[in-house]
């Protein structure tokens, strides 16, 4: 996927605070966001608007705190973890967990949530 379209999922899941989110969604949708949002900034202060940016920052806040709720849940980790700082930008970098966990399947191998069936069946 492009990074475009990891930004768009996150948008399209806005209101998912359940589930999983892998590296790849989570940090293309951060890159994407800071490029528009500095964008906006900029353009808001060339035609002397500052608002603009204020605008769009809060109409990304919910689908922003969703997809970093489903990115704690890929480590393992409860959303609450996100609200600790430093400790959820090294949960953001760290590797999800393999497999199946309490918050759903593997979103980067779903083929290994199929193969630990088979093994518990």
């Amino acid at each position: 996927m492009e990074a475009f379209e990891w930004y768009k999922k996150v948008l399209t899941n806005y209101t998912v605070f359940t589930g999983r989110a892998r590296r790849a969604e989570y940090w293309y949708f951060v890159l994407v966001n800071m490029i528009i949002s500095l964008g906006l900034t900029y353009l808001g202060g060339m035609i002397h608007m500052p608002i603009i940016g204020t605008l769009y920052s809060l109409a990304v806040m919910l689908p922003s705190i969703a997809v970093g709720i489903r990115r704690m849940h890929d480590v393992g980790k409860s959303g609450w973890f996100l609200l600790i700082p430093f400790y959820n930008l090294y949960l953001a970098v760290t590797e999800g967990d393999r497999g199946r966990n309490e918050y759903g399947p593997d979103p980067k191998n779903p083929e290994l949530d199929d193969i630990a069936d088979h093994l518990v069946d």
